[in-house]
């Protein structure tokens, strides 16, 4: 029998306890408080000392979002030998995207000396094994990828580990990982501690804890509520590619708007940020390779009112506080609960209903589930805004904008215009209608909307483990109306998506509608506008260098799945391939991985 079986409320805090009455070290400590933290989690108030101090197995039954990472990594890595090349500690997650999430958690906490290895589905098996063969201390990995290198390639050695760690357990029976956990167990020692978090315990649970876990502490926080009930949650499920149209049609159907969208990597930021501006929308961006001087004036703008819509990756925006947000977008789903409820707590501030908005394609159905299992709730599903319905708010923002023009008497200045145009001789209607057309006939237009398919998955559908494959959704996969153009600048001239998207308005002298995908890539870079844009973009450059135009269409085979990984393509005609010579896509010979075409999943 447990000699612990704590309950704690984790929405209590006891400012009496600081990390520093946890017995920790003072490197340790210096490390946290570099982080900005004091005080722990009611979980890390108990489950470090338990690990620093005590022999016994630890159950924690916490949901995400409790802080149980920090509460297993603190005193895991207080207690790791960095100088053994063994393998001390092997830490069991759901999906990749909490392993990653997890192992980064971990640096933060570790010495320069201590060795983290991820192992999971979808990354290069040759980087994995030469990581392993350096040495790691701690292993971080999803129970299909261990069970790989366990017994078919016999590149791992867990038969030292001092720790055994299971996170998100009932997740990973949820998924279908029973027969995994019990055979990697075979393979651990049987000195070793096991540390098990899960946010209920089911039957298999409590079996596994008969079985492998005898003499052992339980904690279970109670967490009442994750998530503000004044936030109204909601989300669209439509067709990845159709995300940015989706996106907008959201945006367009809002009067008052005042977003914090988070995408999950910098890429995605940048581009979803060069794409908003591409439409007049006044929006700035942030992620870790932005100074900290330009963050700090940008989020000073942000929260003046100056910017309408912060772009930002979850650890840019961690400390961003605004008590006026009318909306929290998440672009993409987050890697776990716990990030999904720190995303949308920022909204509903004041005691005020407001929204988070979730866009979710096929790919984030079981990211879905687990969130709605988390938080307790089912995240309704709304249907997108019609074309027309776009289309009468649009008319409707102008009447309101131009009735405020009125009242400030801003329209003095033409009325001398204004007189010559009812000069002509047309009534008055037939006068303004030109003028509407000559400025706004891409806004109310209907054939300048695409066609977007909204999917109709079942959100606690279950993915595939192990070695599936799945298609790629960038490169060459059909867009209505848009063309691939392949341009001649790259990232060694320090493009980024909005910078490209400045250069080609700049040279061709317009301003670009319909941005779809941007890459950039290391040689050069392709771009996916309208056809109408494309045609004109395409003959600008043509004039500007009739020889070796900046920018031409791309060909299909260039970056076609069904092509080989990688190729070459000669920019200009010159036979001996001009002056910038030959450029290259894809991936080495070296690599088994394509730039495009397919890629793996966990």
């Amino acid at each position: 029998m447990s000699e612990l079986d704590k309950k704690i409320d984790a929405m209590d805090t006891n400012t009496k306890i600081r990390f520093s009455d946890l017995g920790l070290s003072d490197k340790m400590l210096a490390k946290i408080t570099a982080k900005g933290y004091e005080y722990p989690s009611a979980i890390q108030s108990w489950v470090i000392p338990l690990l620093l101090n005590g022999n016994k197995d630890i159950i924690g039954q916490a949901q995400t979002g409790t802080g149980k990472t920090a509460a297993f990594a603190i005193p895991v890595l207080e207690r790791i030998d960095a100088h053994s090349r063994d393998i001390q500690t092997l830490i069991l997650t759901p999906t990749r995207e909490l392993a990653i999430q997890v192992a980064e958690e971990i640096k933060s906490f570790a010495d320069s000396g201590i060795k983290i290895q991820l192992l999971y589905w979808g990354q290069n098996i040759r980087d994995e094994l030469s990581g392993l063969r350096a040495g790691p201390q701690i292993v971080v990995g999803t129970p299909g990828r261990v069970i790989d290198h366990l017994t078919k390639r016999w590149t791992l050695n867990i038969d030292k580990i001092k720790y055994f760690i299971l996170d998100e357990a009932d997740e990973m029976l949820n998924i279908g990982f029973k027969e995994e956990i019990e055979e990697i167990i075979t393979y651990t020692p049987k000195d070793k501690k096991v540390l098990l978090f899960s946010a209920t315990m089911p039957r298999w649970i409590q079996d596994i804890v008969h079985k492998y876990i005898k003499d052992h502490d339980k904690v279970s926080i109670e967490r009442k509520e994750l998530t503000n009930s004044n936030i109204e949650q909601k989300c669209y499920k439509i067709n990845e590619r159709d995300k940015f149209e989706a996106l907008c049609r959201v945006i367009e159907v809002e009067f008052d708007f005042y977003w914090i969208l988070f995408c999950r990597t910098k890429a995605d930021v940048d581009e979803v940020a060069a794409k908003l501006m591409s439409r007049w929308y006044k929006v700035e961006w942030i992620h870790g390779d932005i100074e900290q001087k330009m963050r700090e004036k940008t989020l000073a703008r942000f929260k003046n009112g100056s910017i309408k819509i912060l772009v930002a990756t979850d650890v840019a925006a961690r400390w961003i506080d605004v008590n006026n947000l009318t909306h929290v977008v998440n672009y993409s789903l987050p890697d776990n609960p716990e990030t999904y409820t720190h995303r949308i707590g920022r909204t509903g501030r004041a005691w005020n209903k407001w929204e988070a908005i979730s866009f979710v394609s096929r790919k984030d159905s079981r990211m879905l589930s687990w969130i709605e299992t988390a938080i307790k709730s089912k995240i309704k599903v709304e249907k997108l805004p019609e074309v027309s319905d776009v289309i009468e708010f649009k008319k409707k923002r102008l009447i309101d904008n131009t009735r405020e023009l009125l009242k400030d008497k801003e329209e003095l200045h033409y009325i001398d215009l204004a007189k010559d145009l009812l000069d002509l001789g047309n009534p008055p209607e037939e006068i303004i209608a030109a003028i509407l057309k000559e400025g706004y006939w891409k806004e109310f237009s209907t054939t300048h909307y695409s066609e977007l398919r909204e999917d109709s998955f079942s959100s606690d559908s279950r993915w595939e483990r192990g070695d599936r494959w799945e298609r790629g959704e960038r490169g060459f996969a059909p867009v209505p109306g848009q063309r691939r153009l392949f341009v001649a600048k790259w990232k060694l001239d320090w493009f980024s998506p909005g910078s490209l998207i400045q250069f080609i308005e700049r040279e061709a002298g317009c301003k670009l509608w319909d941005v779809g995908n941007i890459d950039i890539m290391r040689e050069f870079s392709f771009i996916n506008l309208s056809d109408e844009d494309s045609s004109f973009v395409l003959k600008k450059f043509k004039e500007l260098n009739t020889q070796k135009p900046l920018i031409v269409e791309a060909k299909r085979d260039w970056a076609s799945s069904s092509s080989s990984s990688s190729g070459w393509y000669r920019w200009g005609s010159s036979s001996r391939g001009g002056s910038r010579g030959w450029y290259r896509w894809g991936s080495s010979s070296r690599s088994s991985s394509s730039r495009w075409g397919f890629k793996k999943r966990d």
